[in-house]
């Protein structure tokens, strides 16, 4: 008997009565194939799936009725259906407020071959993204968070990472996001330094502060937060703290942490010994080139602190070294190895997000624009809670604490 093929697209991260329900239904029609979509593909207009794309193949493939699994590289299902030709594509009604445009391209495309779409109704309160909030209320793992980074950097093209100084501003980095166009935009990971931290306490940035101080706010992170952490270690200066700091704060969870040339002309063997005294192999040591003479100098040192096991190179652009670095970024695309890219740029640089992905930047982070936000809206509390002899004038432009004590357990 010649069955009829039905399509149904899906993510499949979390398996719910929803996804369930969609496959039962489109069993009724005839051979089920699922288009799962590619971990770059939901990347593109959501968060990372909690599972990698093998993995949520594997438990699909599992699924009664399912009888093949097929990858769709994007949320767009017109390649797949012009290939494998559907009778019926089958889907939840509530493509038609969510994903309005690609429904409509769905429908025009399988009607050139006589095919139909059958929309199910939402399965209400089952989605993966209410899982994705529950998940953030438990919280995760120290594997899981440390390998998101590395699943990031291979599912996107360009990520983005904001500076937090506290725990209360870890959160808020954690929570941000706006959809735009029918994509989510948000900060896939967390920056700490060690400079911003002490600046937030009104302290000296030393390396004795450095290490009780740091430690400190990154278990505040991770208590708030399930973002990959990238912590900028700028003050360590030889290869015993660097293994010190390797080996702790892999434990911790942290993805990658990044040390500074600092005119160390040992820093190739730090990286050497940092490297073997990690335990696993998500975690990543990331080099910060700052002092270089030309371009040609800052490719010879990038080769060699490759070589050494570098996994990631961070150049800050400002006004005076733009061009230079634009060099820099062509003939590091052309070398034979190259790891990722992390970029940062001053105010003046004025760059925009479009400048940093031209520079094939993997990772663009903004170190301390939370931090220097609220200097100016404290001062003006200030002067006028001493002008008007009260608060009344200042709260009405501030947050109540009833506001930043819901921010803090948004999802």
């Amino acid at each position: 008997m010649n069955l009829k093929k039905v399509y149904v697209g899906m993510t499949g991260d979390l398996i719910h009565p929803g996804i369930i329900n969609i496959i039962k239904h489109a069993r009724e029609y005839g051979q089920v194939i699922v288009g799962l979509v590619s971990d770059e593909g939901v990347a593109k207009y959501k968060r990372l799936p909690a599972m990698p794309f093998n993995a949520r193949k594997n438990v699909i493939e599992h699924i009664k009725g399912v009888v093949e699994v097929v990858k769709q590289d994007t949320i767009d299902y017109i390649p797949n259906l012009k290939k494998i030709k559907p009778d019926y594509v089958v889907h939840g009604d509530i493509w038609r407020t969510t994903q309005p445009i690609i429904r409509k391209q769905v429908i025009e495309t399988i009607k050139k071959w006589g095919g139909e779409v059958i929309e199910i109704p939402y399965s209400k309160g089952y989605s993966s993204n209410s899982f994705h909030h529950y998940l953030k209320k438990i919280g995760t793992t120290k594997e899981v968070r440390q390998e998101r980074l590395k699943r990031l950097l291979e599912s996107k093209q360009t990520i983005r990472f904001l500076g937090a100084h506290d725990g209360l501003s870890a959160t808020i980095v954690e929570n941000a996001n706006m959809r735009i166009n029918f994509s989510v935009e948000e900060f896939d990971g967390i920056w700490l330094s060690s400079r911003t931290s002490a600046v937030n306490k009104g302290i000296s940035v030393n390396i004795d502060n450095n290490k009780s101080e740091m430690n400190d706010l990154i278990y505040q992170v991770l208590e708030n937060t399930t973002k990959p952490i990238i912590v900028d270690c700028d003050q360590i200066t030889n290869i015993t703290e660097a293994e010190y700091i390797s080996r702790t704060f892999e434990r911790f969870g942290v993805s990658a942490i990044v040390l500074s040339e600092n005119n160390n002309n040992k820093i190739s063997e730090i990286i050497s010994k940092s490297k073997k005294a990690q335990v696993t192999d998500d975690f990543m040591l990331f080099i910060k080139i700052e002092n270089y003479k030309d371009v040609q100098d800052m490719i010879q040192r990038v080769q060699s602190y490759i070589n050494s096991g570098a996994d990631g190179i961070m150049i800050q652009i400002n006004s005076s070294n733009k061009s230079n670095i634009s060099e820099f970024c062509k003939q590091y695309q052309e070398l034979k190895i190259h790891v990722p890219l992390i970029t940062s740029s001053t105010t003046k640089a004025q760059m925009d997000e479009t400048e940093h992905k031209k520079f094939a930047s993997n990772i663009i982070v903004y170190e301390d624009q939370l931090l220097k936000s609220v200097i100016g809206p404290m001062e003006e509390s200030t002067k006028s809670i001493l002008i008007n002899q009260n608060c009344n004038e200042s709260d009405k432009k501030s947050t109540s604490m009833s506001e930043i004590i819901s921010s803090m357990h948004k999802s």
